[in-house]
């Protein structure tokens, strides 16, 4: 087997898989050859007694569920739950408030005849590449212990230890897939032909997204998944095509510029928790103002990987709606409309959507397709009605932005919060997931669904394309003028395969990948490409 690598820009060259440890199985079938995996190291046992103050002063007990997220909020008189604010570091929750589209059923006669679905790992633990902050908080902090004091409500930190493993599913990220795939069997499962034939899912080598893939699997079909799915394994590693990890076949990264623009909104927002952290520690712990902010991420994952975490009653309601919003500063920039690679970095897999929408192979290199696989229906089918992919956070952002979805182009200002539709645990928590469904209709569906007396108008059948994110219709209209004002939110597959012709050549890829020009500064780039490209 030859795993096609993107050789940039100059070409494509082709290097040897590692051989297989299952005789007679291609690598990208073998689930169990342990390559490009990734960290994979297990944390401490959660033990919820051991560390959780519940029931809570003035709170009734509510039992955890697995999660404690009952933790009171300073200046949270309403009672919103923080847990939903912590951007993509959020455990799964459907959007709560919708993308502006109503939602209504499939309409009598008409049905879903296709299934386009990308998914987000499960919730895991940080990190060890990038910076790696709270890795680097946690280890301050151990390296500290026994010179400094810790008072008041931070008086937990003097026995506290950073028991975190890397990047590896937490026990909760195991549950959001199944139930996920649970979920998708319900709505999707008619669509399996269930005729002694097997469909292929497709996910990466890492072992989070391997495990994902495997846990959705089950919850779909049950335990015995694997009579029905092969799971294909593309390599995720620099230079390597893989459209599920899009940004490992471009050369350029906007991230730095997301990290500066976000930086500007911490010094803004989190002046008072800083004051509030310092006075409470003594001795020889120097805690920094990017110290006060990793410990919100402490929260996120302690609570995903141990159930419960102190790090989260230290903050305001109003200081964890900053947090959510600096990391949407940050990935608009690094990963969205506001970064010059935005939309290349997700075109490969918005042409391989498009590829099986029109029931065709890829045959000729383009942007970080991997051609070895996708000339090849034995690894891209063209023809199932259900396609299973899984990806990560910031490729489904730029996925979303090279499918020309502008309803999420807005400019986020660093001195204050703005109303926005750009809300990362809206758009990806943990467990996110993209579906894109085909409906086929025998007739025009009315697009006034609101006031319309009629479902159906005169015409010959129609097929539509329905989008929805974390179980919730993004309005194609409102970003796709072409698709209409739509109540539903649908688009007409003709309508929607001709946007998109223009949508990829926006994404210029071998020049916003590998092209001599400037990033610039955060606000630059408006469109997700070069400013000032054509």
């Amino acid at each position: 087997m030859l795993w096609t690598v993107q050789d940039a820009p100059s070409g494509l060259i082709t290097c040897e898989a590692t051989p297989t440890i299952k005789p007679n199985v291609p690598d990208y079938f073998n689930t169990e050859l342990g390559q490009f995996v990734g960290p994979t190291q297990t944390g401490d046992a959660p033990w919820l007694a051991q560390t959780n103050m519940a029931p809570f002063a003035g709170v009734s007990y509510i039992p955890n569920t697995p999660l404690e997220t009952q933790i009171p909020i300073q200046n949270n008189p309403s009672n919103r739950n923080i847990f939903q604010r912590l951007a993509n570091l959020s455990p799964y929750f459907p959007n709560p408030n919708g993308f502006g589209a109503d939602e209504y059923p499939i309409p009598v006669n008409s049905n879903v005849t296709w299934l386009n679905m990308v998914h987000r790992h499960g919730s895991r633990y940080p990190e060890f590449s990038g910076r790696a902050p709270e890795r680097t908080l946690g280890k301050k902090i151990m390296d500290a212990k026994g010179k400094f004091n810790a008072y008041g409500s931070l008086s937990f930190l003097n026995d506290w230890k950073f028991g975190l493993g890397a990047e590896i599913l937490v026990p909760i990220g195991k549950q959001e897939l199944f139930n996920s795939g649970t979920l998708h069997y319900y709505q999707y499962g008619h669509l399996f032909p269930n005729n002694g034939t097997k469909i292929v899912a497709r996910t990466t080598t890492q072992k989070r997204m391997l495990e994902s893939a495997e846990y959705f699997m089950a919850g779909f079909f049950g335990l015995g998944w694997v009579q029905n799915a092969t799971l294909e394994l593309i390599i995720e590693w620099t230079r390597f095509n893989n459209t599920m990890a899009g940004y490992k076949g471009c050369n350029r990264s906007s991230w730095d510029i997301g990290v500066q623009a976000s930086t500007k909104w911490k010094n803004v927002y989190l002046q008072d928790a800083h004051t509030r952290f310092k006075s409470n520690i003594t001795g020889d712990l120097d805690w920094t103002l990017e110290d006060t902010y990793n410990a919100q991420g402490l929260c996120a994952y302690e609570t995903v990987a141990l159930g419960f975490s102190h790090w989260c009653s230290l903050f305001t309601y109003e200081e964890w709606e900053g947090f959510e919003y600096s990391l949407d500063i940050g990935f608009t920039a690094g990963a969205g409309f506001h970064s010059p690679i935005g939309r290349a970095v997700g075109v490969g897999y918005v042409q391989e959507v498009l590829a099986r929408m029109q029931h065709h192979t890829i045959t000729s290199p383009a942007a970080q397709i991997n051609i070895t696989l996708d000339n090849n229906t034995a690894t891209f089918p063209i023809d199932q009605t259900l396609n299973f992919d899984f990806s990560h956070d910031s490729n489904i952002i730029s996925i979303l932005t090279a499918f020309g979805l502008k309803q999420f182009s807005k400019y986020l200002p660093t001195t204050h919060i703005v109303p926005r539709e750009f809300i990362l645990s809206h758009l990806e928590p943990f467990a996110g997931r993209l579906d894109i469904e085909v409906i086929k209709a025998p007739a025009p569906v009315n697009p006034d669904r609101r006031n319309g007396d009629r479902i159906y108008l005169d015409g010959p059948p129609t097929s539509y394309v329905h989008f929805i994110l974390n179980q919730r219709t993004i309005p194609l209209g409102k970003s796709l003028e072409e698709c209409g004002s739509r109540d539903d939110g649908w688009c007409e597959m003709e309508t929607f395969l001709k946007v998109q012709e223009k949508q990829v050549e926006l994404a210029d890829f071998e020049y916003a990948c590998f092209g001599d020009y400037d990033v610039g500064f955060y606000g630059d780039v408006t469109d997700g490409r070069p400013a000032g490209s054509d």
